[in-house]
């Protein structure tokens, strides 16, 4: 029973990382569109701050959904779900731009724009730009033939 919750613990972690990278993707556009939509006025700082509670509200969402899933699945299943997922080197190589993104744009967010939005949507935002970019950078990457060599297991 034991490996069974450490095996969803891992796939819950899993499915946060994935919510969030799709809803901070998602974010900004439909912020875009709110505002087109209302008439209202466009501000980085709106921008920023909804690209990171989109971020959070998919990590939270994408977590509970996979803990939905996984908690109520057989043990074996679950297993073989969590060895797919740690040799999907499509998924791997996706958070891994996904992260260096954010890492990057957390930094460089708040260097380009300093006076223009809170500091706190300024590093949490562009940490959810970031890995918006890592992500579009790495379907590019797949689309134009530079796909992840496969892993095999040890």
């Amino acid at each position: 029973m034991e490996t069974h919750s450490a095996d969803t613990e891992y796939l819950v972690r899993k499915g946060s990382n994935a919510g969030y990278r799709l809803l901070s993707l998602l974010s900004p556009p439909a912020y875009i569109a709110y505002t087109i939509a209302r008439r209202g006025s466009f501000s980085i700082n709106g921008l920023l701050r909804s690209t990171w509670v989109g971020g959070l509200a998919g990590a939270v969402g994408g977590g509970g959904l996979a803990f939905a899933r996984y908690s109520f699945t057989s043990p074996d299943q679950v297993r073989v779900s969590r060895a797919q997922a740690a040799y999907d080197t499509g998924r791997i190589r996706a958070e891994d731009h996904s992260t260096i993104g954010g890492v990057l744009f957390a930094v460089l967010t708040p260097a380009a724009l300093w006076n223009r939005a809170r500091i706190a949507n300024l590093v949490l935002g562009g940490a959810g730009l970031g890995s918006s970019i890592g992500m579009i950078v790495h379907w590019t990457r797949s689309a134009t033939g530079d796909p992840p060599k496969a892993a095999s297991p040890v």
